[in-house]
């Protein structure tokens, strides 16, 4: 087969990275990547250290608003899709170069397979859920992570060429765990913080970072936190604490966005991880260190549902109860799956 892969952001660079390495065992990859994160800690990083292969297409589309970067993101896409002509385009997660490539494919004719179907948050206010919502309706082929990714299609009358694969997050996840010990000393002493010992954030949401109250009731609840606090920063996050004259206690260190790897580690470690990203709710499940989720809703039901998740909103009293929750029991079955949903997609198609 001669497969066309597109990625843009940082997300799909992990999802990536085992689909990769499965297709091009028996099968042509043509990869494209839209230049949605163009931030060398946000794309190349992530490539060097997952050993993706060079995109074949860089299309350098960047950042921009909604429509505009959808829009240059589609016209480019489609020009790559009329010379290539793949019998299959592969996309992954919810983001603009998704849609963009969805768009692309299916006006195009040419069979398209999404990957990390059927997730809802409910909530059309997100971009993302716009982005998922209309990928599936489009797609030939939807492969879900969840067997509950599997019931929201169906509710939505989409049946066939659906399938529960497990999560390819929960792929590379394991792949990558015997890296993870040789860094974890090293990475830790150099930020001065012990296993256990610290509590790690993100916050990247524009639900958050656009909002300048709810910003102050995060950062007012992690200046009230009794360990050190690790914040890498996404550039949206620090131009909205310096727009909005927001201030926090020495004991929160902010430090620049890291890769997928040492990321892992600081999760892996974590006496609890605050986040409002889906993929770091699942990495924290996998890891089981106990989320705190700065969102009202979650696409990720199985974390909450297992007790490994808590959503709080931006709410400080409720982050703050949430901290100190009693650690819930292990988790026998994952919902994710074993550890081999690149590999079923690969042959699925």
């Amino acid at each position: 087969m001669h497969v066309a892969t597109v990625v843009g952001a940082r997300p799909e660079f992990v999802q990536l990275a085992p689909v990769s390495r499965a297709l091009r065992k028996r099968h042509h990859e043509c990869l494209i990547h839209t230049g949605q994160h163009y931030d060398f800690a946000m794309s190349e990083q992530f490539f060097q250290e997952l050993a993706l292969p060079e995109p074949d297409y860089h299309l350098g589309c960047g950042s921009g608003s909604h429509g505009a970067q959808t829009g240059r993101m589609l016209e480019a896409i489609e020009q790559v899709l009329l010379d290539e002509r793949p019998d299959w385009v592969v996309v992954f997660g919810d983001t603009n170069s998704t849609l963009a490539a969805a768009l692309a494919a299916a006006k195009l004719h040419i069979p398209l397979a999404h990957v990390e179907a059927g997730l809802r948050s409910f909530n059309r206010e997100m971009p993302e859920e716009i982005n998922r919502v209309v990928t599936d309706h489009i797609s030939d082929r939807l492969f879900c992570p969840t067997e509950t990714a599997r019931k929201n299609v169906a509710n939505e009358g989409i049946a066939g060429g659906v399938e529960v694969v497990g999560d390819v997050m929960y792929d590379i996840q394991l792949q990558v765990m015997p890296l993870l010990e040789e860094r974890t000393e090293r990475l830790l002493s150099s930020l001065r913080v012990e296993p256990g010992r610290y509590f790690l954030v993100t916050v990247h949401r524009a639900g958050n970072t656009d909002d300048p109250q709810a910003m102050r009731n995060i950062v007012s609840a992690l200046n009230r936190l009794p360990f050190p606090v690790l914040f890498p920063v996404h550039p949206r996050t620090r131009k909205s604490l310096r727009d909005y004259d927001i201030s926090w206690e020495r004991h929160i260190h902010l430090i620049e966005p890291v890769g997928y790897l040492d990321m892992l580690t600081l999760e892996r470690s974590a006496l609890r991880i605050l986040t409002d990203s889906g993929g770091v709710q699942k990495q924290a499940f996998f890891f089981q260190v106990p989320c705190i989720t700065l969102r009202e809703e979650t696409e990720w039901v199985e974390t909450v549902e297992t007790g490994w998740n808590t959503l709080v909103g931006s709410q400080p009293e409720a982050i703050l109860q949430a901290i100190h929750l009693p650690l819930p029991d292990p988790v026998r079955d994952n919902p994710f799956g074993r550890g081999d949903a690149a590999e079923r997609i690969v042959q699925a198609l």
